[in-house]
C-alpha cells in the first residue's frame, strides 16, 4: 500500500453515513475498552486482533462470524472491542453487522440511539445507507439491529439478506466485516447464514459454557473456517458489574 493510500485509509471523512462519537462515560459503563485511553484491558483486543489478522491475511478471507454456544457468554462484548481494535489498523476499514435479530446488541455497546436497524431493512424499503452509523472510530462503521423477531432464520434466508451481504462484503476490497451472530445452540440463523462469510470466531464463558456446548458448537461450525476459540470471563481482571478475562486459542 502507498503512503497516499495509507493517508486516505488514516483521514476518513464520512458524508452520508451518520457519525455519532461514544461518550467516555459510556464506554467505561459498557466496557467498550479498546475506545479509552490507557486502558490496560485494551491489550488483550490487541493481541486477539494480532491473532486475527493474521488468520485473516494468510487465508484471505474478508469476513467474520463472531458466535457463542449460549446467551451471555460476551459475544457482542467481544464483537465492539474487537472492531474498534481492527479499525485501528490503517490499512482497512471495518464494517460491523448486527445479524442477531433475535437480541441486538451492537448499538448499546456504542451507546447509539437509533431508530431502525437491520430488520426493518429486511421488511422495508428503508435504504440500508440510512441505517449506517460511524460510532467515533475512524475507519469503524455499524449496521446496527433495533427490533426483534422470532422469525429470524427465514428472514436471514432472504434473497434481499443474501444481496445485501455480496454488496457490503464487495464494494470496498479493503473492507473487513463482522457478523454479530445469535447463539448458535438456541436457533438455526448461524448455521443458515454460514455461506455468507468466511471464518467464525467462537467465545465461550469461563466456568458457564460446558464441554457438550462447546464441542455441539464445534460441530456446528465444522461446516465452516474457524479462526480462533476465546475464553471470555475468566477469573481475574475486574470491570465493574463484569468480571472478565480473555484467552485466546488459535484454531
Amino acid at each position: 500500500m502507498t503512503k497516499t493510500q495509507q493517508h486516505a485509509f488514516s483521514s476518513i471523512k464520512y458524508t452520508r453515513t451518520r457519525s455519532v462519537a461514544v461518550s467516555p462515560d459510556v464506554m467505561r459503563e459498557r466496557r467498550l475498552v479498546m475506545g479509552l485511553r490507557n486502558d490496560p484491558h485494551a491489550d488483550v483486543f490487541r493481541l486477539l486482533r494480532t491473532q486475527v489478522l493474521k488468520q485473516l491475511r494468510e487465508n484471505n478471507w474478508t469476513s467474520l462470524a463472531v458466535v457463542a454456544p449460549t446467551a451471555e457468554c460476551g459475544k457482542t462484548f467481544v464483537t465492539a472491542n474487537l472492531a474498534i481494535a481492527l479499525a485501528m489498523e490503517v490499512n482497512q476499514t471495518v464494517l460491523v453487522v448486527d445479524a442477531d435479530l433475535r437480541n441486538p446488541q451492537v448499538a448499546w455497546y456504542y451507546g447509539l440511539d437509533i431508530e431502525k436497524g437491520l430488520l426493518d431493512y429486511l421488511q422495508t424499503d428503508v435504504p440500508v445507507e440510512d441505517l449506517l452509523v460511524n460510532p467515533g472510530f475512524e475507519r469503524l462503521v455499524v449496521l446496527p439491529g433495533k427490533h426483534t423477531t422470532s422469525v429470524s432464520s427465514e428472514l436471514l434466508s432472504l434473497p434481499k439478506m443474501t444481496a445485501l451481504v455480496e454488496e457490503l462484503k464487495n464494494r470496498y476490497q479493503s473492507r473487513i466485516v463482522l457478523f454479530d451472530l445469535p447463539p448458535l445452540l438456541s436457533s438455526d440463523d448461524a448455521l443458515l447464514f454460514m455461506p455468507h462469510f468466511d471464518a467464525a470466531l467462537l467465545v465461550v464463558e469461563n466456568g458457564k459454557s460446558s464441554p457438550e456446548e462447546v464441542q455441539r458448537s464445534l460441530a456446528i461450525l465444522g461446516e465452516t473456517n474457524l479462526a480462533g476459540t476465546v475464553l471470555n470471563k475468566v477469573n481475574g481482571a475486574v470491570f465493574p458489574r463484569y468480571r472478565y478475562g480473555l484467552g485466546v486459542k488459535n484454531a
